[in-house]
């Protein structure tokens, strides 16, 4: 189950009460890349703060396709399928859901139900459904 982090908790209150200067969250929606954690993450990381594979063939996989919500909450719509590693990417502990490729701002977090050791040959893939994001 993921959360969202301190930037967008506040970033909508924002929007959502026209108070802050209202920069934070423009009426398009941001760019969703789903990202792969070896270090928790926590509600201030940013996109530039969470911990990341650091192998050359690992990259942020954009997902911008998810299911209306419901009950206060959304799930990935389609497969997230990563490249190929090249090279060990350590134990995937957590996924991130930033809003650009490299860096930005994080959008969401979650912890896998199962850490996950990479290794040079896998593919790492999450199943339609296995991204689940609460606003409770």
């Amino acid at each position: 189950m993921g959360s969202f982090s301190d930037y967008l908790e506040i970033a909508l209150l924002d929007h959502v009460f026209g108070t802050g200067d209202g920069s934070a969250l423009a009426f398009s929606q941001p760019a969703k890349f789903v990202a792969l954690c070896t270090v928790a993450a926590a509600d201030d990381d940013t996109g530039s703060t969470i911990t990341e594979p650091t192998s050359d063939s690992y990259a942020r996989v954009q997902m911008n396709t998810w299911d209306k919500a419901a009950a206060g909450a959304t799930e990935n719509t389609n497969p997230v399928q990563f490249g190929q590693a090249t090279g060990s990417w350590g134990t995937i502990l957590d996924f991130a859901i930033c809003d650009a490729s490299t860096a930005g701002n994080m959008l969401a977090y979650g912890s896998l139900t199962i850490s996950k050791s990479v290794a040079s040959g896998d593919t790492p893939k999450f199943a339609s459904g296995d991204i689940d994001v609460t606003l409770a």
